[in-house]
């Protein structure tokens, strides 16, 4: 691999057999020419997502531009790197190794990035932020536009899913999210205290009576959430006998907490569903708690990717988030 100064002259050459492992593998440099640092990002997320449109709508760039990107690297590199079908992009074997080391040399600039600025106050850069639909929509939302009001150098990308999020592979900085169950090859750092309780409208209560045990819901009509961390339809909770677990039915079921919310409110249903979201219903009397000696934890915690351990970037901001974040009383 040639080196070269700004005026094209060669300062040294690298060589070497190609290897699996980026600490070995060397790549073939055509026409005196080293990869663009932003083609690389382009390729890492066209191959996460395994699609130019996704990785398009990820990074804001029209899918002729991405593609334009790729084909520039792959002339640098002088090898193929993606296969394209009418479905999907599959990585090929040139692209598996570059991949590695683009994942590398991407670790390297930001945490190059990160060390310089660490003395400074405020962060800076891109972050992009995840989260589930109603918890993003009504607490994290708010909460990242006043973090974009405290450090104006950060510019923020926020999205919500029904699912869960793989913040590394989907190329995510951080996921605010609620549940307690999280992948060992992710850092998670706990925000606040939260959990989930089981309530239903006076109005059902009056029709179809409270249930006196965890087994008696499955005689009731209960409203189920496709929640991005638990299975469908089954209520794992702890009460006085330790963890427990119930089998749910019920004609309504939604992705969608406030929708399911709603129903309850409507008189549809039992609801296991979060204090953030319940707590003023519980107050004004539109719903009331049922089996009150169970609950599902579910803390609110902030989930980053291993390589971004060090960020002070990342620091930073779940810094702010720790102290800023509307607190959820844990008082039972």
């Amino acid at each position: 691999m040639k080196f070269l100064c700004r005026d094209g002259h060669s300062i040294g050459t690298i060589s070497g057999e190609q290897s699996s492992s980026p600490s070995t593998f060397n790549l073939r440099i055509v026409n005196n020419e080293l990869p663009d640092i932003n083609d690389l990002r382009v390729f890492v997320h066209v191959a996460q997502r395994s699609s130019f449109a996704a990785a398009a709508v990820d990074l804001g760039m029209s899918p002729a531009y991405m593609t334009k990107r790729i084909k520039a690297l792959e002339s640098t590199l002088g090898a193929t790197l993606l296969n394209r079908t009418t479905r999907r992009v599959v990585v090929t074997e040139d692209g598996e190794r570059t991949y590695q080391w683009a994942q590398k040399i991407l670790g390297d600039v930001d945490h190059m990035f990160d060390d310089i600025s660490a003395k400074r106050t405020d962060p800076r850069g891109s972050l992009r932020v995840c989260s589930s639909f109603g918890f993003g929509r009504n607490i994290v939302g708010p909460a990242i536009a006043a973090l974009a009001e405290r450090y104006p150098a950060l510019s923020i990308r926020f999205e919500v899913f029904d699912r869960l999020i793989d913040v590394g592979a989907e190329g995510f900085d951080l996921d605010i999210r609620i549940g307690d169950e999280i992948a060992p090859y992710h850092i998670a750092r706990k925000l606040a205290s939260n959990f989930r309780v089981l309530c239903a409208a006076p109005d059902y209560v009056e029709k179809c009576g409270s249930p006196r045990t965890l087994s008696e819901l499955r005689n009731h009509s209960c409203l189920i959430i496709k929640e991005r961390d638990h299975p469908f339809g089954v209520w794992r909770v702890r009460g006085p006998s330790g963890e427990e677990s119930v089998k749910v039915r019920g004609q309504l079921s939604t992705n969608h907490g406030e929708i399911a919310v709603s129903w309850a409110v409507a008189g549809r249903g039992i609801i296991l569903r979060s204090m953030w979201d319940v707590r003023p219903l519980l107050e004004s009397g539109k719903l009331v708690r049922l089996l009150p000696q169970y609950v599902q934890e579910a803390n609110v915690w902030a989930v980053y990717p291993e390589r971004l351990e060090s960020s002070a970037k990342i620091k930073a901001c779940i810094n702010w988030f720790e102290k800023n974040l509307p607190r959820s009383e844990s008082d039972r």
